[in-house]
């Protein structure tokens, strides 16, 4: 605004100095003119000025209004901008700060993962050292299916590492109810030339491997028929424990001729589940016959039951047979408070009548012989006359 004033200003400064000119040389151009000429035309000069002047002025009012307008349009169209940009900029920090959150999350998640999958990769290794050493092996077997013994069947109902006639020991023996031979249970399954098997990279190498593998698992079913099948002191079966299922599902699907080779030596092949749902089975036998063992205390216990509830019906009885004397000894005394009701309802209803002889509040009862005609009572006596209205109602 101010700037648009000083513009105006020298706009005016610069008209009075064109105006000025144009008087001078009006005066050169007609120094010969008459005074009274050059009167008119400098009174039509000083008017042309101040037309000019108000014109000018018009003007400067205009072009403040607008400029005025137009600062006015700029600064909204400024904050406008500010405020747009600001929240802009505000969504923006937020969307930075939660996408900063969401990846630190990821981050944390991806860390444990990372210490996980570092821990994973010892238990690896330690179990790849435990399995490549034969005793640590055996041990491991072992300790899986002593777990899972231990946890399905009472203490008691097997036994580890068992010394059997002819001096063999199998990893565990089960014993059976009602003196029956006990199961024997071997976890030394051989795993060199399976893991060589699952480690050949050529077809040869994988061929070579199985035929090791089938090779030994064969010579070891041998062993478990031979050492541990012994007739009146084991069963004519024996488990053959395999520490993992995969392994377990691998045997049945490629080494068929094993599989059924173990069932003609009388050894069944079992991975955890398996022996899991075998000992389950087991322990329901073992649990069947210590009920049958306890049966005649179980009958004891029945009939001293029925001996109980005998009495306790008897003793109902009598108490149901005092309830009915009760209630009819009740009964007895509500009717005769019912006949007592009655009979006061009856004096109640007594009438006396002085001088006449007696109100009778029946019609039809007979005049006493006092009120007869031609009977006069003693003069100055007064007789009262007592009648009772007497209804029997039982």
């Amino acid at each position: 605004m101010g700037l648009s004033a000083s513009v105006f200003a020298w706009l005016l400064v610069g008209a009075a100095v064109l105006v000025a000119l144009a008087i001078l040389a009006a005066f050169r151009r007609r120094g010969a003119a008459n005074a009274d000429t050059a009167q008119e035309q400098m009174a039509a000069l000083i008017q042309s000025q101040t037309e000019m002047q108000g014109r000018i002025a018009a003007i400067a009012d205009i072009f403040g209004t607008r400029q005025y307008e137009l600062n006015q349009s700029i600064n909204q169209r400024i904050d406008g901008m500010t405020q747009r940009i600001g929240a802009s900029i505000t969504e923006q920090t937020r969307q930075t700060h939660e996408n900063l959150r969401t990846l630190q999350e990821r981050l944390a998640v991806i860390d444990t993962a990372q210490t996980n999958i570092q821990s994973l990769a010892k238990d690896m290794a330690g179990l790849q050292q435990i399995l490549a050493n034969k005793q640590t092996r055996g041990a491991f077997g072992q300790g899986r299916m002593e777990t899972i013994i231990a946890d399905g069947l009472p203490q008691g109902a097997y036994v580890f590492q068992a010394t059997l006639s002819n001096a063999s020991r199998p990893d565990c023996i089960i014993r059976m109810p009602n003196g029956q031979p006990g199961l024997a249970i071997d976890a030394k399954f051989p795993l060199e030339a399976w893991n060589a098997m699952r480690a050949a990279q050529t077809p040869e190498l994988k061929r070579q491997a199985s035929l090791l593998f089938r090779r030994d698992i064969e010579v070891h079913i041998k062993d478990i028929a031979g050492k541990y099948l012994i007739p009146g002191e084991t069963q004519d079966t024996a488990f053959l424990f395999v520490p993992s299922e995969s392994i377990f599902a691998d045997i049945h699907e490629h080494f068929e001729s094993i599989v059924q080779k173990a069932h003609r030596s009388r050894v069944v092949i079992v991975s955890p589940s398996l022996l899991l749902l075998s000992i389950q089975v087991i322990q329901a036998i073992l649990r069947d016959h210590r009920m049958r063992e306890q049966a005649h205390l179980i009958q004891d216990e029945v009939v001293r039951l029925m001996e109980d509830l005998s009495r306790l019906d008897e003793r109902v009885r009598k108490l149901h047979g005092h309830f009915t004397t009760t209630q009819k000894d009740v009964d007895d005394i509500l009717i005769s408070s019912d006949k007592l009701k009655r009979r006061g309802a009856k004096i109640e209803a007594l009438d006396l009548q002085e001088g006449g002889g007696v109100a009778s509040a029946d019609p039809a009862s007979p005049i006493p012989a006092s009120s007869q005609p031609g009977q006069t009572s003693a003069p100055g006596s007064r007789i009262g006359s007592l009648k009772l209205r007497v209804v029997d109602e039982d």
